[in-house]
C-alpha cells in the first residue's frame, strides 16, 4: 500500500470519526459544521502539521555551526541513502528520544532530544538518526504527522462533548447524555487504534531500513534498549501534554499510566531488538558486509575518550 493511499484512508477514517462526533453533539447541524472543520483541518494538516508538532514540543532548529558533529552525521547518512538533507531540530528534555516529520523527503525534519545526545554514544545516536531518516525515505512522516494532528483534534472534541454536550435539554443531541459519554470514550480510542494499525508495521520497516542506512543493526538495537530503559524512568512532560504525538517517537515517550497508556502505539522493544540482532548475526543486511562507520570529525571535545567522540554514555552537548 502506497504512502498516498495510506494517508487518504487515514484522513478519511479520522474525518468520519470527527463528523460522527459532531453529529452526536449537535445533530445534523453539528455534523455539517464538523465536516467543514474536518475538511479545513485536513488541508491545514497536510501543509502545516509538521510545524505544529515541532512547536508542540518546543523544538528549535539547529545548523552546522551549533551542532557540527550531529549535523555532519545526518548529512553523511542522507548522502548514503540518496535523499535530501532534512532540517535538524533539538528538543530540550532529559528523556532520550527522537522523531521525524514532514509531508515528503523534500520538506522533512528530524528532531532529537538533548537527553538523547547527552546519554547515548555516537554509534547509538547514528542508529537512531538512521531510523528517523528511514521514516522519511519510506514517506511515513506524512501519515505520522497528520495522524498526530487529527487524532489530537478528535480527542479534544471528545472532551468537549463530555463536558459540554451532555445536557439532557439539548434537542439536537440524538442520543442524549449516554451517546455523548459513549462517543467521548470511543472516539479517541478509535483514533488510537488507527495509529496502532499503521505504527507497528511501520516501526519494524524503519528499523530494517535504518539498519541498512547506518550499516550496523547493533547500533540501533543498543540505542533502543537504552532509550527504553531511560524512558521508563524519565518523564517527558511535552509528550505527556500531547499524547496523540507519541506514535511519532522512536520509543513510546509516555509512561503507562492513566489515559496515556492507551497511546502505546509501538511494537515491543524486545522484538525490535531481536530482529536487529538477527540481522547483525547475518553480517549486516541480507548477509552483505556492514557499511563503514559514519564520518566524524577527527578533532573536538572528548574525541579520544571511551564510548565514542563525546566520552561515554553520559557526556556533554554535541558541538
Amino acid at each position: 500500500m502506497t504512502s498516498t493511499l495510506k494517508t487518504t484512508i487515514l484522513m478519511a477514517g479520522l474525518t468520519a470519526l470527527f463528523v460522527g462526533l459532531g453529529f452526536l453533539i449537535g445533530g445534523q447541524g453539528g455534523m455539517i459544521v464538523a465536516f467543514l472543520v474536518a475538511a479545513g483541518m485536513n488541508l491545514f494538516a497536510y501543509w502545516n502539521a509538521d510545524k505544529m508538532v515541532l512547536r508542540m514540543h518546543g523544538a528549535r532548529e539547529i545548523g552546522p555551526n551549533e551542532a557540527p558533529q550531529l549535523f555532519a552525521m545526518v548529512q553523511e547518512m542522507t548522502q548514503r541513502a540518496g535523499m535530501p538533507v532534512p532540517r535538524v531540530y533539538v528538543i530540550d528534555t532529559d528523556q532520550p528520544n527522537a522523531f521525524a516529520t514532514g509531508r515528503d523527503p523534500e520538506n522533512a525534519a528530524v528532531a532529537a532530544t538533548t537527553g538523547l545526545l547527552r546519554r547515548l554514544s555516537y554509534e547509538e545516536v547514528a542508529g537512531v538518526m538512521a531510523h528517523e531518516l528511514a521514516h522519511i525515505r519510506n514517506r511515513d512522516t506524512l501519515v505520522m504527522t497528520v495522524t498526530a494532528t487529527l487524532a489530537g483534534a478528535i480527542s479534544m472534541l471528545a472532551n468537549f462533548a463530555f463536558f459540554f454536550g451532555g445536557s439532557q435539554n439539548s434537542r439536537n443531541n440524538p442520543l442524549g447524555v449516554v451517546g455523548v459519554i459513549l462517543m467521548a470514550i470511543v472516539a479517541p480510542f478509535a483514533a488510537m487504534l488507527v495509529q496502532m494499525a499503521i505504527s507497528r508495521t511501520r516501526e519494524y520497516e524503519a528499523d530494517r531500513v535504518g539498519a541498512m542506512i547506518c550499516g550496523r543493526p547493533g547500533w540501533l538495537a543498543d540505542a533502543l534498549v537504552n532509550i527504553q530503559d531511560a524512558a521508563r524512568r524519565i518523564d517527558y512532560h511535552g509528550a505527556e501534554n500531547n499524547p496523540a504525538t507519541a506514535h511519532m517517537f522512536i520509543i513510546n515517550p509516555l509512561h503507562a499510566r492513566a489515559v496515556d497508556g492507551l497511546f502505546s502505539t509501538h511494537p515491543a522493544t524486545e522484538e525490535r531488538v531481536r530482529r536487529l540482532r538477527l540481522m547483525e548475526m547475518q553480517g549486516g543486511i541480507g548477509g552483505s558486509p556492514a557499511a563503514p562507520r559514519p564520518a566524524q570529525p577527527a578533532t573536538g571535545p572528548g574525541r579520544a575518550s571511551a564510548g565514542g567522540p563525546w566520552g561515554g554514555r553520559r557526556r556533554g552537548p554535541w558541538g
